[in-house]
């Protein structure tokens, strides 16, 4: 089992790469495609993962891929499983197994994510079609009140919780705590909020006996509210982002993945070249990414077949993009240049 964990977080911890995150629900990726006036049917759906996987090179700056449940049992064009052909391109399967966020009883504004139940068995399901990891997203609303310490502790029981089950399976969990970018909050208080929340999902995971050295950690970086009136520069961003990983997340993570968070494509490329320019850390920082990897590639596709190659330029530029950001050579002037 630990030869099998390791040998998963090798292969998603490398030098110059990061994840893609492809697990959009039902409705979210029915609003994604909305936004370019394209049904979300079967095959729309289909077609576009297919169209992410098949692009070239793309393994040379992703090492990972994260699956929605649907998209683990669809097939490429030509008949080829998708997780099969995410593997045959050097990027690793995986899987989100939360089942989605419901509101916290008794803490209104606060929210709680479910999917624990079944979820050893899903997983064994989930190994047979290929996933080698898996990810859980927690979220926190933020305000001045919130989130509640309830809120805080039962998210991070149940990141734990499902980072023990995976484990046990030789899945390897990615945990990811989100701090809502919604809100006018201050930096300081994403700052306060993010130290709290990840000194508790450390608790928790080391409670459950979680192996530290195989998991990844996917938060958000510490940023502004976006409708607060003063928004915050890569290196401010960076810095204050830094201080809070070092003051919670332990030495033995291998890796930490940030997910965009709302950014856009740019601000997410230049915030993580930002962190990577202030020095060697105990972890990899690199990105797991959504929107700020497919906006692009959905506004060149445009659900046309004939666009194929333009969108698959789209999402090898923002991967070249973050994977030269993620070792700190990311320059402005790149986002002007071709693939």
């Amino acid at each position: 089992m630990t030869t099998e964990l390791q040998a998963t977080v090798d292969a998603l911890v490398q030098k110059g790469k990061g994840i893609l995150a492809a697990d959009e629900s039902g409705p979210t990726i029915a609003k994604r495609f909305k936004a370019i006036a394209l049904d979300s049917t079967e095959e729309n759906r289909r077609a576009y993962r297919s169209l992410l996987l098949t692009t070239p090179q793309a393994g040379r700056y992703l090492s990972g891929v994260i699956f929605y449940e649907e998209t683990l049992t669809q097939n490429a064009d030509d008949g080829e499983p998708l997780p099969q052909l995410a593997a045959r391109q050097g990027i690793v399967p995986g899987i989100k197994v939360d089942a989605g966020k419901i509101p916290l009883a008794l803490s209104p504004g606060d929210e709680i994510t479910q999917g624990l139940d079944g979820l050893a068995e899903r997983l064994q399901g989930y190994k047979q079609h290929g996933a080698r990891f898996a990810k859980w997203r927690a979220v926190y609303n933020v305000s001045a009140t919130l989130p509640s310490r309830a809120a805080v502790e039962a998210n991070a029981e149940a990141l734990a919780r499902y980072a023990a089950i995976c484990q046990a399976e030789s899945v390897v969990p990615i945990v990811e705590p989100e701090v809502l970018i919604d809100g006018d909050h201050t930096m300081a208080r994403c700052a306060e909020v993010t130290q709290a929340v990840l000194q508790e999902v450390f608790r928790a995971l080391q409670r459950h006996r979680v192996a530290l050295e195989h998991m990844l950690l996917k938060p958000s970086m510490v940023v502004p509210g976006k409708t607060h009136a003063q928004q915050a520069s890569p290196a401010e961003v960076a810095a204050a982002t830094l201080r809070v990983l070092r003051r919670t997340v332990p030495a033995a993570v291998p890796g930490i993945n940030f997910l965009s968070g709302g950014q856009s494509p740019a601000e997410a490329t230049a915030n993580l070249d930002a962190l990577n320019r202030l020095g060697a850390q105990p972890w990899s920082l690199s990105f797991s990414y959504g929107r700020a990897l497919q906006d692009p590639v959905l506004q060149a596709w445009q659900g046309k077949a004939a666009q194929l190659r333009p969108a698959q330029d789209a999402l090898l530029k923002r991967a070249r993009l973050n994977g030269a950001a993620s070792e700190g050579k990311y320059e402005a002037a790149m986002e002007a240049a071709s693939t």
